[in-house]
């Protein structure tokens, strides 16, 4: 299972997010289930980053949100994340998949 969390970042607070961003991917890395974390930045939009995690399966992404530690470092970054989807499975995983009505 892969999970993306983009983010619109403005040069001028591209620091101080790159910090708190380091911080939740080094939390990701510490979880049951993850397989890889990383800060990532689009080659042709440079305000786009995004933070790229894979994961065991959505059980082990979606418990690495439990825990107070995880409403400190995760939470207050993520909600500044751009409002799309962002959890993705291989095809033949997800099955039917049917819009979610908005």
């Amino acid at each position: 299972m892969l999970a993306f969390s983009r983010f619109r970042v403005a040069a001028d607070a591209e620091a101080p997010f790159t910090l708190r961003a380091d911080a939740a991917v080094a939390f990701f890395r510490t979880r049951a289930g993850n397989l890889t974390a990383e800060l990532v930045r689009n080659l042709d939009e440079p305000e786009l980053w995004a933070i790229a995690t894979s994961w065991e399966n959505v059980g082990s992404y979606r418990r690495s949100f439990n825990g107070y530690e995880a409403k400190i470092v995760l939470v207050p970054l993520l909600s500044e994340a751009l409002d799309e989807p962002s959890a993705y499975a291989a095809a033949d995983d997800v099955g039917l998949n049917l819009p979610r009505e908005r």
